[in-house]
């Protein structure tokens, strides 16, 4: 029996309310269970440096995670005088993922900037913040298209992610806190809405895993994911 009483196939219970911030051209609040990403989009009328007269534009990601988004404070990076290299991996993990599904000839040389702010942790919080950033993504696009300021849709497909493991010997999907925390195997899968790897991200801790196993979490994954792209749909419906 899992900690929160879910089938090993079940997601936790998945909501994300659009235009949650007034001055962003894209917004989101995703929930996932317990685990809260604030995601934003901003567009800005150039690209990096490394990319002018390319005719290429760029999609990129920060993150970061509020002191109090877990049990105990964590104090802030700022603070810190510097980002962690957890924090560094993530926001890179998020900008290559949305990179993957955008035309980046398509989008002319501009750079579309994702903001994912954890307010609240209850595991998966670079899975939520994938799938939110691009509803976040998606809408800012969209604010360019309907301004005629690109005439071709950028967007090639639904990018979203989701966790998986074997906690007490069994294939689990969308582990929260207390499953992750425990364990043997955990992965972050990260795919398109037509089913196609973008990256995947599996270790051990403790016990190896068989390849198997690996397909059992691969097959959750994909019935994981397409229930995000629909959650995802949903939440660009409404915001129409």
């Amino acid at each position: 029996m899992r900690p929160s009483g879910r089938n090993l196939s079940d997601m936790r219970p998945i909501s994300i309310e659009t235009g949650v911030l007034r001055h962003a051209e894209g917004s989101c609040l995703i929930s996932c269970g317990d685990t809260r990403v604030l995601c934003s989009a901003t567009i800005e009328d150039k690209a990096p440096p490394f990319l002018k007269g390319s005719g290429q534009g760029w999609v990129t990601a920060e993150y970061g995670m509020l002191p109090r988004a877990t049990n105990s404070r964590n104090r802030r990076e700022a603070a810190a005088g510097r980002q962690s290299g957890r924090t560094q991996e993530i926001q890179r993990l998020i900008g290559r993922a949305l990179r993957a599904g955008v035309d980046r000839r398509a989008l002319g040389e501009r750079q579309i900037v994702i903001d994912c702010d954890v307010i609240q942790a209850d595991g998966g919080t670079r899975c939520a913040s994938i799938t939110g950033g691009w509803v976040a993504l998606r809408l800012a696009v969209n604010r360019l298209l309907k301004a005629g300021i690109i005439t071709s849709d950028p967007i090639m497909d639904h990018v979203a992610a989701v966790s998986c493991g074997i906690y007490a010997g069994q294939a689990v999907l969308d582990l929260d806190y207390a499953e992750d925390s425990e364990a043997g195997t955990d992965g972050n899968f990260i795919m398109t809405g037509a089913g196609r790897l973008i990256e995947v991200q599996m270790s051990a801790e403790g016990a190896t895993f068989t390849r198997s196993e690996m397909n059992q979490l691969l097959d959750l994954a994909e019935a994981g994911v397409a229930e995000l792209v629909r959650a995802q749909n949903e939440a660009i419906s409404c915001a129409s």
